[in-house]
């Protein structure tokens, strides 16, 4: 979510160009992702991190230890920026030139299985166990991906603001009712020392929004489909409990709680004191950390009336259906799933690592780490958004609903309409039958 690359439209079309452009990769087949020369297949690897260095240094370090581990296979990486990628995927499926391992945001997954871009993962029963269930890319039971990382959304704070103001700190265990926490953002704002007590991020767009904004959704009652069938959003996105989620969003603007566009960089303005508790991720705790030590608080979403929600799933790694060495592509999938190499991503990005081994072996993220919580945040309270080949299209519907919500519209609406728009869609394309 984080860590997105600014491009322009010129570098864009630079590199979709590119993947199109790709020559055969295989003297057999010209959508293989692989090719064989001298007793040795060479296996293409695509991932997204052409613009994040820290990242891409180390999808190089697995590659490298797995090429150099044995003799029968050779990964080949190639990275693309951010904001070209999924493009690039796509252009490079209607060529029939897709690599033989590619990463994928979770999200994307099943429309990337209906698509036929995806293969599930054929790997022994039990090879996930110690995986963090929002890192898996399943559909219809099947493993089509997996995931190092993950990360948490979070309420920040400082406690000695919370204490100031008697207001009571939330566990885990004991998070926050919506009346508690609406109580303690109108105390603080009663206080005169913030102009807006709460950063939502309002700033954000894109994936930002469902992934930061759905589960607050979820946590009232609604959400962005119906999950039993994943054949409707009327009912759940229009519903009594989402108009309530909309209503309670737009008084957070209305009663100067909030901004309705908040700064650029929440972790910033709450490390500047423009803010008493943000709405944030895992990523801002360095920062917030290195700022307030031990002063920080990290909690737990409120609950609304059915449980508190954060988003779930960050990106994975996935083979093609076009692959011509699913042997060994499967070979270097495996590998990269070691322990230490979820250490690594951890270490380099300070991220959740996906793995309950590697955490154990990753300080901040081990039993009694300053930084367990976010762990403990995914196992309890994580949920998948939808998992349904329509979901590029609900994501982008509810972008629109949430900033037209923002802007004080009238909010059934809007949702009635984003209901409306999705169960088309969705009736269009066939119910996405697989």
């Amino acid at each position: 979510m984080q860590h997105t690359p600014k491009r322009t439209v010129g570098a864009i079309a630079l590199v979709l160009a590119a993947a199109v452009g790709l020559p055969a990769c295989s003297s057999s087949s010209a959508d293989s992702g692989a090719s064989s020369q001298g007793g040795v297949t060479t296996l293409e690897l695509w991932t997204h991190n052409g613009g994040n260095a820290t990242e891409l240094a180390v999808n190089k370090k697995v590659v490298d230890a797995f090429n150099a581990s044995q003799t029968k296979y050779k990964v080949k990486l190639q990275s693309f920026p951010q904001a070209a990628y999924n493009d690039a995927v796509t252009a490079a499926a209607s060529a029939k030139k897709l690599p033989c391992i590619m990463d994928i945001d979770g999200p994307n997954v099943p429309n990337w299985a209906w698509a036929g871009y995806l293969q599930p993962l054929d790997l022994p029963a039990g090879f996930f166990d110690k995986q963090l269930p929002s890192t898996l890319g399943k559909v219809d039971d099947k493993i089509y991906s997996f995931g190092h990382y993950d990360v948490a959304m979070n309420l920040t704070a400082r406690k000695s603001v919370l204490t100031q103001y008697g207001i009571r700190i939330p566990t885990i265990d004991k998070p926050w009712t919506g009346a508690e926490f609406d109580a303690a953002i109108a105390k603080i704002k009663a206080g005169g020392k913030y102009a807006y007590p709460l950063d939502m991020g309002t700033a954000g767009t894109g994936e930002w929004i469902p992934y930061a904004y759905s589960p607050l959704l979820q946590s009232f009652g609604g959400d962005l489909i119906n999950r039993d069938g994943y054949k409707t959003a009327s009912g759940v996105l229009n519903g009594p409990d989402a108009l309530k989620w909309a209503t309670w969003f737009q008084d957070l603007i209305k009663k100067g709680y909030a901004q309705k566009t908040s700064g650029k960089d929440s972790a910033l303005d709450f490390v500047n004191g423009k803010s008493a508790i943000m709405w944030n991720g895992s990523w801002a705790a360095d920062a917030v950390t290195k700022k307030y030590g031990a002063d920080v608080v990290f909690l737990p979403p409120p609950d609304f009336g059915n449980g508190p929600k954060i988003g779930g799933a960050s990106w994975q790694w996935g083979m093609s259906s076009a692959c011509a060495a699913k042997d060994g592509a499967l070979e270097y999938l495996k590998f990269s799933a070691k322990p230490e190499y979820y250490v690594a991503y951890a270490k380099a990005l300070g991220l959740i690592p996906a793995n309950t081994d590697a955490a154990a072996q990753v300080p901040d993220f081990a039993p009694g780490g300053k930084y367990r919580i976010f762990l403990e945040l995914s196992q309890k309270y994580a949920e998948v958004r939808p998992v349904t080949p329509a979901y590029p299209f609900i994501s982008s519907t509810f972008q629109k609903a949430t900033a037209d919500i923002l802007a004080g519209g009238n909010a059934q609406k809007i949702l009635d309409k984003a209901a409306a728009d999705i169960d088309n869609n969705i009736k269009s394309n066939g119910n996405y039958e697989f």
